[in-house]
């Protein structure tokens, strides 16, 4: 991975996705490219110095060094262009992470991620007489930020997503703006998505070759996972927007059967980290901290949440 010199003539760097290398591998002569993708991931457009001359004003923009072209789905393209038919729109609405709404929502502790009890004896240990668990606390409840991996159904916290306009300003969303689909993208060596309410397990859409598992999850075939809020109901606590509300995303995550039966992967790709028990002590055990990435694929908007996978 390098920056290109973007000082001088105007580079054009291009690689193919993972799907694009596969259909060209093939060798058939069915290879088109038929679909790309623009984004603007490194540009700080705060730059733009209005004082400036005409020519000067966005001289700082144009010549920001620019990352080169790499196939990593997860680490590229974060925020990808759109074409938007209206001029006249003064907000875009974005995505926000949840966790005011209700306990269940918060993140775990002073590390701002979601903590994923990997296995049932992570989850609570009190069946097996022990005095640890990282699902339950010493008076049998749900320590916030913790999500159920291996029995979803029965409790845990899960992640709460909502798009909207960020602005009192306006009262309601061109409805071309609102999202009704939404792409989440999770290491599926590591686990994958269940509906809050733990019972409702999806097959990924697609996964690539670097085991990047992708869901397209949709409100009108998914009502278990998106919805539209009332706008009467919220509150002020109610979401981290204060603004118009377009829909609402909803999910848990489930541990994969290899985190469950096996320490291979907290072998191989984890460390060992403090998390707090239902004794109040914080040991050290085993742990992996991933990513996983919610898009709306009506404006591309993107967000990244960390997670950590933990197994006692």
């Amino acid at each position: 991975m390098a920056f290109q010199d973007n000082s001088g003539d105007i580079i054009l760097d291009v690689v193919l996705t993972d799907e694009g290398r596969r259909r060209l591998a093939r060798g058939d002569g069915s290879f088109r490219v038929v679909k790309f993708a623009l984004g603007d991931d490194e540009i700080n457009y705060s730059l733009y110095d209005y004082n400036a001359s005409t020519a000067q004003k966005d001289l700082s923009i144009l010549q920001t060094p620019i990352l080169e072209a790499f196939t990593n789905n997860m680490s590229s393209m974060k925020s990808k262009l759109m074409t938007l038919t209206q001029q006249n729109l003064q907000y875009l609405p974005i995505l926000k992470l949840n966790t005011v709404a209700n306990n269940s929502v918060k993140t775990y502790g002073s590390i701002g991620n979601f903590v994923i009890a990997t296995d049932d004896n992570t989850e609570d240990n009190s069946h097996l007489g022990l005095t640890t668990s990282i699902g339950f606390d010493s008076d049998n409840n749900v320590i916030v930020g913790v999500l159920f991996g291996q029995n979803p159904d029965i409790g845990g916290g899960y992640i709460k997503i909502d798009a909207g306009i960020h602005s009192t300003d306006v009262s309601t969303i061109d409805p071309s703006l609102v999202e009704t689909q939404f792409q989440i993208e999770i290491d599926n060596r590591l686990g994958g998505v269940v509906d809050k309410d733990g019972k409702t397990f999806l097959s990924p859409t697609a996964i690539d070759d670097d085991n990047i598992a992708t869901y397209i999850i949709s409100k009108n075939s998914d009502p278990k996972f998106v919805f539209t809020p009332s706008q009467k109901q919220l509150t002020a606590t109610s979401s981290p927007i204060n603004g118009p509300l377009a829909s609402t995303l909803e999910f848990k995550i489930f541990s994969s059967m290899g985190l469950r039966n096996s320490s291979y992967l907290f072998d191989t790709i984890g460390t060992t980290t403090a998390v707090e028990n239902n004794a109040g002590a914080s040991p050290a055990i085993p742990t992996i901290d991933t990513i996983v990435r919610v898009s709306g694929l009506t404006t591309g908007y993107a967000i990244d949440i960390p997670v950590r996978f933990a197994k006692l």
